[in-house]
């Protein structure tokens, strides 16, 4: 390994043995970027909400973020690990931000059509991402849509074809479909098994939403409660979806949710990094906010993270 590599980021590549050179590469690459570079930790910019929820009520908030250029602009300037989007957004922006780890979502939604299973649409390649120079790619999954094998059969074949081209990839392990209650999405035991079976598809990061007390499946809650699995608060329950992730040896970062405000979010990335998770993915909850007022907000979340 080069020895720039903090002793941190050797533990976390070293999780990583049997993956080939150019995958551990990106990996280091995203974890040497921005303000975090060194600390294993992450904080990364998505945005692909215009896909995945429109337009207007994604960059209405702040007009500044129907430019694509903006959103590289604001992960550059707040320090953050890397960059994900959609294949347009990407290509429309990347101008003059080459070198920035950027990661391609391969696949999209959108909310036009309102089906109890989702099943999304891969809208782009690895030929893509190699070409836009992207870090690494990503995909959505949908564990408890009745369409989740195809899409688990895609993320397989994708993650092979990425590997023997050097790229990681990152999966959005979005419990949703026709199997689970609205209240069970974000179910504890539902979020550490979809985080599972992410790892278990070969996902290199892992990112899901935090976790509640809710306690979805009755085989799993008799488990819990035998077991007295801790997940009275969000840091045991992020530290038990962390612990599902191959006991901590995949990197498993959370998202920002909803937009909501900065104190509630200052409270749960506290949470997260207590419960040692490994950072956060923070699209509304930053771009839908001026630009100063969202570096501001991403390097205090930042400077959680780092201790």
């Amino acid at each position: 390994m080069p020895s720039h590599l903090t002793p941190r980021v050797r533990e976390i590549l070293s999780w990583y043995a049997s993956e080939p050179p150019g995958v551990r590469a990106n990996l280091a690459r995203m974890m040497m970027t921005g303000a975090l570079a060194g600390t294993g930790k992450f904080v990364i910019l998505p945005v692909d909400q215009g896909f995945e929820h429109g337009p207007a009520r994604s960059f209405a908030p702040n007009p500044a973020g129907y430019d694509p250029r903006y959103h590289f602009e604001l992960a550059v300037e707040a320090g953050c690990n890397a960059y994900a989007a959609p294949l347009g957004q990407l290509s429309a922006g990347i101008d003059g931000f080459e070198g920035f780890p950027t990661i391609l979502k391969l696949n999209n939604s959108d909310v036009l059509s309102k089906g109890e299973d989702p099943c999304p649409a891969v809208t782009g390649s690895v030929k893509d991402a190699l070409r836009l120079g992207c870090a690494a790619i990503g995909f959505t999954i949908y564990p408890g849509s009745r369409a989740r094998n195809t899409m688990y059969e895609e993320i397989r074949a994708l993650i092979e074809e990425a590997r023997a081209a050097g790229l990681p990839t990152v999966i959005w392990a979005y419990p949703r479909g026709s199997g689970l209650s609205k209240e069970g999405e974000t179910a504890v035991d539902v979020v550490a098994y979809a985080a599972h079976i992410a790892a278990q598809l070969g996902a290199h990061m892992i990112k899901v939403k935090p976790p509640t007390a809710h306690l979805e499946v009755d085989a799993a809650k008799k488990v819990y409660t035998e077991r007295k699995v801790p997940i009275g608060t969000l840091a045991e329950r992020v530290r038990h979806v962390v612990q599902s992730c191959f006991g901590g040896r995949r990197i498993v970062i959370f998202s920002g949710g909803e937009a909501k405000e900065k104190s509630a979010i200052l409270e749960e990335i506290r949470q997260i990094n207590e419960g040692g998770g490994f950072g956060s993915i923070m699209g509304r909850n930053s771009f839908q906010r001026p630009k100063d007022e969202a570096i501001a907000l991403l390097r205090e979340v930042m400077a959680i993270y780092r201790g």
